[in-house]
């Protein structure tokens, strides 16, 4: 189950509304909801949350590149909204290159086996479910800018001990807590 806010900043404060995120496929997707939501182009905070394995916050500021943070990016990669948020920058990958990988591996039979043969590995090489082994590994735990949040009043450091409840946190640092509650 998941959950998603959009708190947008206006000169009259923060506006809240829940959001739904069916139409999202891409981190593009999700930043143009966010502009849309803007109000001279100021600040937008967008909140995913999955049932407490993970949240993550994107923050647009204009035509700025979207910033990002994911609490748990092992959890949040086994997560379509999460996949939207992990972008192969934050990961350290070349951009597109799962992409191609996946487009050579549909031509070519790469691992040496033959159809229906079991993977073989060399005495003492890496099992294929060995995370050490495998550079595309997502990591476990945190993620992305840590000081996205740190001019609306929640360090680094708060950002970091977040566990459940996080939004309603963000929004007390932000200023939000009202407005929040008008849509949870």
């Amino acid at each position: 189950m998941y959950f998603a806010a959009l708190l947008a900043r206006t000169e009259d404060g923060w506006e809240a509304s829940d959001t739904e995120l069916d139409d999202v496929e891409t981190l593009s997707d999700l930043t143009d909801l966010a502009r849309d939501a803007s109000v001279d182009e100021d600040t937008v905070l967008v909140y995913i949350e999955q049932e407490d394995a993970w949240f993550g916050v994107v923050r647009v500021d204009g035509e700025e590149d979207p910033r990002i943070y994911v609490s748990d990016a092992s959890a949040a990669a086994r997560s379509s909204y999460g996949e939207i948020l992990l972008t192969d920058e934050m990961l350290g990958r070349e951009p597109g290159a799962e992409d191609e990988i996946a487009a050579l591996e549909e031509l070519v039979d790469l691992d040496g086996t033959e159809d229906g043969e079991p993977e073989r590995s060399a005495p003492g090489a890496a099992g294929p479910d060995d995370d050490a082994a495998d550079p595309d590994a997502v990591p476990a735990g945190p993620i992305g800018e840590l000081g996205v949040l740190a001019d609306l009043g929640m360090s680094e450091k708060e950002l970091l001990t977040l566990q459940t409840d996080a939004l309603a946190e963000i929004a007390e640092a932000v200023g939000a807590s009202d407005v929040l509650e008008s849509v949870r």
